[in-house]
């Protein structure tokens, strides 16, 4: 039964306190009302320990505000929540539609920088070819809301919603992304079931990646990355630092993204976090190794774009073409499907902050056993 106010209350106890549950927690659908984000349906998610979160309905139903009593925990963009209506798809027009936000899913035909690619595969003469911007196209895509709400199993209540996402194209892709949204009265974590499905009659490229957005304060000077890998390979010329310690922000600051090849624990799971021990918060994510073989960090510590970013993927982040080069591009062959689950939480306290280090210590003895000393 959850825990509410510090006491644990069956479903009977708490209905003889409230008139309706959303008192305490719940599911609500709001549109949004001015400015770029005019119109946007979101869902917001209240779990009754003061973690709320809002699910973006026309924003591929990703994650954007994140909270736990009243501590914001994602990133938030200059741009903030745009409509689709705005996207910008190709080159990098990703940046002036990214609003941040606690997920934002990138697929889920492509990730990563884009370019031109031979698009035979859809056997068209007149599209020979496909152009591919920053991160895919699912990001931008409305979903059809399927179901939301509380549902009761005993004295625990679920609450939840669901819809797909379609992203298609004459000539072109035909896929669906089935996403199931759920979080635990009680509770300060959500999960997400994915599951990507070639709905179209012909083959076709398949590339995901989760881009996972923390901010201040649970960013801050001190900060700490906490991740079951050895050190992560920079993508590109960084000044030598120890990387996973974090720093307050750095006027100019140029983005940086390190690749780790993670070790998973004996459940199959990668635990990954950002923590404030100062603070005494952290945000955590757990995904399966054996969906998302590659782990980047985006580290971002500039002014204003103050951000860091655990990014489980199917690819490297080097991205498509290198991926094809390597043959490590992969196809979604007419009707087959993918399955991706992630856990997304807060770590409240130092406890908790200290539990979860040594869930990830335990791992990385693996990871010590398995590389030599140089």
């Amino acid at each position: 039964m959850p825990v509410l106010y510090e006491k644990a209350v069956t479903r009977r106890e708490l209905a003889r306190r409230v008139g309706r549950l959303e008192q305490a927690a719940g599911v609500r659908l709001v549109t949004l009302g001015d400015g770029a984000e005019r119109g946007v349906r979101v869902l917001e998610f209240r779990t009754g320990t003061g973690f709320a979160f809002d699910v973006v309905v026309d924003r591929a139903l990703d994650i954007g505000r994140c909270e736990h009593r009243g501590t914001p925990l994602a990133w938030l963009s200059a741009p903030g929540v745009v409509g689709p209506w705005f996207a910008e798809p190709l080159g990098l027009g990703w940046f002036r539609s990214w609003g941040g936000g606690m997920l934002v899913t990138c697929g889920l035909d492509h990730t990563l920088l884009g370019g031109t690619d031979d698009a035979s595969h859809f056997h068209q003469d007149v599209r020979p070819t496909e152009e591919y911007g920053l991160h895919g196209r699912i990001g931008f895509a409305p979903a059809r809301l399927t179901g939301y709400g509380e549902t009761w199993e005993a004295d625990e209540c679920l609450l939840w919603a669901q819809g797909v996402v379609r992203q298609a194209a004459v000539f072109g892709e035909t896929l669906e992304l089935h996403r199931r949204i759920e979080a635990r009265v009680g509770e300060s974590r959500f999960t997400v079931r994915d599951e990507v499905v070639n709905a179209g009659f012909d083959p076709t490229t398949h590339m995901f990646l989760y881009h996972i957005n923390v901010g201040w304060p649970v960013l801050d000077e001190g900060s700490e990355y906490l991740i079951p890998a050895p050190d992560g390979v920079p993508v590109g010329e960084y000044p030598t630092v120890d990387y996973r310690c974090l720093t307050a922000p750095v006027a100019g600051f140029r983005e940086q993204c390190y690749e780790h090849e993670t070790v998973a624990a004996a459940d199959g799971t990668v635990p990954v976090a950002v923590v404030n021990r100062a603070q005494r918060i952290g945000v955590y994510e757990v995904h399966r190794k054996d969906q998302l073989r590659f782990h980047t960090m985006w580290r971002m510590l500039g002014e204003g774009a103050y951000a860091v970013a655990m990014e489980p993927s199917t690819n490297r982040d080097a991205g498509r073409f290198d991926a094809r080069q390597r043959g490590e591009l992969q196809f979604l062959a007419p009707g087959e499907s993918r399955r991706y689950d992630l856990e997304i939480g807060v770590l409240d306290g130092l406890a908790a902050i200290e539990g979860f280090a040594g869930r990830v210590k335990k791992v990385n003895h693996a990871v010590t056993a398995r590389v030599p000393d140089v």
